[in-house]
């Protein structure tokens, strides 16, 4: 049971950082706003609610999604575009646009994340190496 709620943890963890950062990177002005309390306020929010509803899912036969690299970034990517809609209204024209937008950032950070994070960061240890020695 311990050992459940630890993985739950570390999803919730991944699932924070994924969607914080998409939602900086899809914010009109976020690089020009980089400290910004408002849009960190709103970039964290979005994060915390994806990460919650990613923890929620882990209770639902939806979990086995997680083990696969693509449904894992399609699960995020729905999430997060979810929690950013929860979180606030789009800046854009069209209503929907920054949130569709945020969903599919998000989605390629953990579809990328997986790649250079997986066997405990093996392919950025191997390239630390081959450039410091």
């Amino acid at each position: 049971m311990l050992v459940e709620w630890k993985q739950r943890l570390r999803l919730f963890v991944r699932r924070f950082w994924q969607p914080t950062s998409a939602c900086m990177t899809c914010m009109p002005g976020s690089w020009g706003n980089l400290l910004s309390l408002a849009h960190w306020a709103i970039a964290l929010q979005t994060g915390l609610f994806t990460g919650v509803l990613a923890v929620l899912l882990t209770f639902t036969p939806a979990r086995k999604l997680y083990a696969h690299r693509y449904g894992n970034a399609l699960v995020v990517g729905c999430l997060t575009a979810i929690g950013d809609a929860y979180s606030h209204p789009s800046h854009y024209r069209i209503p929907v646009v920054e949130h569709v937008l945020t969903g599919i950032i998000s989605g390629l950070f953990a579809l990328g994340g997986s790649y250079l994070f997986e066997d405990r960061g093996r392919r950025i240890r191997a390239a630390w190496a081959r450039f410091f020695g």
